[in-house]
């Protein structure tokens, strides 16, 4: 027996990290929301590493939280270690990585969603999208609940018809053993919808009481704390860190893979769905990297109240006794005790292919969705793609303009057009090389790229946006006075650039040229500068990387000048790809199916040649020429 209940704005489907930020970006826009989760257990829940960022993962986190998101601003209450990656390279590839409590993690979160206005919170199995005329018109629940609403965003995460795999151990549950949602799939395939199985693992968890830590390299966290949010004092998370730890499998631990490779499901034909190229399982590794005789093993806390220990770079699906026995293979772990047995876990997602640029579905209107269910894996990515839809969700219903980031203005614009452009056939992980103008990208300056816009939109205040505004102008005000500050070759200065291991000068120059030699920077100037003003450390930090690099920070913004060029030329919604004369047949089919919004766009579309481009581009002129004169 059905019931109808409240009418809602929104309905988001799953509260995994993409359903979190679709469902606070909803309401923080004042639409009324409602979030389904099987198990409140599973609310921001780490079933894998329990840690934010990382390379390129760092990057989307800053521009979540540029953009008003939530999950920066969670990592920094509730790390326990902190580290900036890549800091030997240049700075557009520095990626900040946190370690969290898990469950501080989860339960921050979820006390952020039941405390926000416009949104409710509930456990609820959502088995069937509802619609009219391909327009979403509501859910229903296994209880037989109705909710009509005006948009759905789904954020399923892995919990599709999951099941759970190691050796010949089957268990039809999501991760970590919560219920699996077992029948929206059916409904979304009676819809049109064309769906994927893909697979994802995590390894044992390890009693630390159990590890000689003696025999482990320590990995501390920074001395110095950088937060994820734009928002967060400095001052307030310098805390004390617990480390991480580093070990190296052995040829023991590969003998005992190889002796017993036939026992994974991954290898024995199990496991129907594709895994992550870039997150491979331990007998993955082995077998494609036969030459190597060892393989990095991190040692992670779970959290500051639990003795489980994270053993990242050990995934593995292969049967409890062999896992047993690799495990205690490896120095550090040789009298380790198994908490949880590792294993792979399959699951359906959709092909990506079917969502416009928006993450709306092209052929049913109001339906979003975000995160693992879109294909890609990652907290982080599916945190972006939550983020990105709710907005999109919300802007729909308020009938304004999609936010729409392209990729030279946002990781998260690289990874969402990576994911609706082209083909997808493992979970999709971001990567730094993925961006083309990673330079311009970087994770330090995503406020001042990004920030505007959401303010734009609507989830950034007022205050906040009038100190971005007081941050550019700091900024470009010091940079200028730097270019027209001169230095003469006096004594001081001399003394001071031997010191530095410095070349002397021969002749006047100015500060902004001292601080673009490689030695030299900002802050060991200050002796030589009695004039520079008293500037935040993030402003500083600004005119550093502005004026060190800025010859080829010019260069990538003449590169985005000509990709910007492609991205506006846009292509009619109504547009007839079979009237397009001269076009190759596998393009007319790819642009009829992907209807891309921008030549930019059709021309990253796998099966799209440059002379397809050009044919359209002809084309389009000519249309435009055509209703020119109609007009007339």
């Amino acid at each position: 027996m059905s019931h109808v209940y409240e009418s809602y704005d929104v309905v988001v489907v799953g509260a995994g990290h993409a359903g979190c930020e679709a469902a606070l970006a909803c309401a923080r826009l004042s639409l009324n929301t409602i979030i389904f989760t099987i198990s409140m257990e599973s609310v921001a829940m780490m079933p894998c590493n329990p840690n934010i960022g990382g390379t390129s993962k760092g990057h989307l986190v800053r521009e979540i939280d540029a953009l008003g998101g939530e999950m920066g601003k969670n990592i920094d209450k509730t790390f326990i270690q902190s580290k900036m990656l890549n800091v030997s390279k240049g700075p557009a590839v520095h990626s900040l990585r946190a370690q969290a409590d898990k469950q501080e993690y989860s339960s921050s979160m979820r006390k952020v969603l039941e405390n926000t206005p416009n949104l409710t919170l509930k456990q609820g199995e959502v088995v069937e999208i509802l619609t009219e005329d391909n327009k979403v018109t509501g859910v229903k629940t296994y209880s037989g609940g109705i909710y009509p609403c005006k948009a759905v965003i789904l954020c399923t995460g892995t919990y599709l018809n999951a099941r759970c795999l190691y050796g010949d151990t089957i268990t039809y549950t999501g991760p970590d053993g919560l219920m699996a949602a077992t029948q929206l799939t059916e409904s979304l395939k009676a819809m049109g919808i064309e769906m994927y199985r893909f697979k994802t693992g995590t390894p044992a968890r390890i009693d630390k009481r159990t590890i000689d830590f003696s025999k482990l390299i320590e990995q501390p966290g920074d001395e110095r704390v950088k937060p994820f949010s734009f928002t967060t004092n400095p001052e307030e998370i310098q805390k004390e860190q617990v480390s991480c730890w580093l070990t190296y499998t052995t040829p023991e631990t590969h003998d005992i893979i190889r002796a017993n490779i036939d026992r994974s499901p991954m290898y024995s034909g199990t496991i129907e769905g594709t895994g992550a190229r870039y997150c491979p399982s331990i007998e993955d590794k082995v077998v494609r990297f036969a030459d190597k005789d060892r393989h990095q093993v991190f040692i992670e806390p779970e959290g500051n109240y639990t003795n489980e220990m994270y053993i990242s770079g050990l995934s593995t699906s292969l049967p409890e006794d062999v896992q047993v026995a690799m495990y205690r293979s490896v120095p550090g772990l040789e009298k380790s005790n198994i908490v949880k047995n590792a294993y792979a876990i399959e699951y359906d997602c959709i092909n990506p292919m079917q969502l416009k640029p928006s993450l709306e579905f092209m052929n049913i209107e109001g339906l979003f969705s975000g995160g693992q269910f879109n294909g890609s894996s990652g907290y982080e990515e599916a945190a972006a793609q939550g983020l990105i839809a709710g907005i999109n969700a919300a802007m729909k219903i308020m009938g304004k303009e999609p936010l729409i980031l392209d990729r030279s203005e946002a990781y998260i614009g690289v990874l969402i057009d990576d994911l609706v452009t082209k083909a997808t056939n493992e979970p999709y992980r971001m990567m730094t090389s993925r961006a083309e103008y990673r330079l311009i990208l970087r994770q330090d300056n995503a406020d001042l790229r990004l920030t505007k816009k959401g303010y734009e939109v609507g989830l950034i205040d007022e205050e906040r946006y009038l100190k971005l505004i007081e941050k550019e102008n700091q900024i470009n005000n010091e940079v200028e006075r730097l270019n027209h500050i001169v230095i003469g070759a006096n004594k001081k200065v001399q003394d001071l650039l031997k010191q530095l291991g410095s070349t002397p000068l021969n002749t006047a120059t100015t500060l902004a040229d001292l601080i673009r030699r490689p030695e030299l920077n900002y802050e060991v100037l200050a002796s030589i500068d009695p004039d520079r003003p008293v500037l935040p450390e993030d402003v500083i930090e600004q005119v550093n990387i502005n004026i060190k690099y800025e010859g080829y920070i010019r260069r990538q913004l003449k590169q985005v000048e000509q990709f910007k060029k492609l991205e506006n030329k846009k292509i009619p919604d109504d547009i007839n790809y079979d009237e397009v004369p001269s076009l190759k047949e596998e393009a007319r089919q790819k642009l009829q199916m992907f209807r891309p919004i921008s030549i930019g766009q059709a021309s990253r579309i796998s099966g799209v040649s440059p002379s397809d481009i050009s044919v359209l581009m002809i084309y389009l002129s000519q249309l435009r020429s055509s209703k020119a004169k109609q007009e007339e």
